[in-house]
């Protein structure tokens, strides 16, 4: 499954999501930190693919806790009792976050319910926020999933690296 999503197709100038982002911070001379929940790293595991990642991307958090969170992308503990772990004012806190931690001038951040357990009516399985911090700007995107846990986590993955080339393109 996940080789099978390495190996998917690439868009019409034959560049994959990943190559494209990468190649835009590094045209830009910038950097990118991401700070990572549902996906426990695949964000950042998946910029590392592309050759030359490294002129990018220092660092990255895997802040699958509320307190690794608080404790190392600085999201207010007081956001998370008010709107929880999965919610748009927490992926938004994360992605600022870790742009001040990293001193990065792009984050990326993500946060939800991966599946298949875990999820309550307000907050269903697949129901995952992806933040994006540019120069400054944040914008957070709300995603509805209906895949596997892993489909769930390449899906947001995807989101996030869309989000990011979009933002960029500005």
């Amino acid at each position: 499954m996940v080789l099978e999503w390495y190996m998917r197709e690439k868009d019409p100038s034959g560049r994959s999501l990943e190559e494209t982002a990468v190649e835009m911070l590094a045209g830009r001379d910038m950097t990118v930190v991401t700070a990572e929940s549902c996906t426990g790293g695949l964000i950042a595991g998946t910029l590392i693919n592309v050759p030359g990642a490294s002129e990018v991307l220092n660092e990255s958090y895997v802040t699958y806790s509320n307190e690794a969170k608080e404790r190392l992308v600085n999201v207010n503990p007081e956001t998370l009792r008010r709107y929880g772990a999965v919610s748009e004012q927490t992926a938004r806190e994360m992605a600022e976050g870790a742009a001040r931690a990293a001193g990065a001038n792009a984050a990326l951040s993500s946060t939800g319910v991966a599946g298949p357990g875990g999820g309550t009516l307000e907050k269903p399985v697949g129901l995952v926020y992806v933040g994006c911090y540019v120069n400054g700007k944040t914008e957070v995107k709300e995603c509805r999933f209906q895949g596997s846990r892993m489909e769930n986590r390449l899906h947001t993955v995807e989101a996030a690296l869309e989000l990011l080339i979009e933002m960029l393109n500005r």
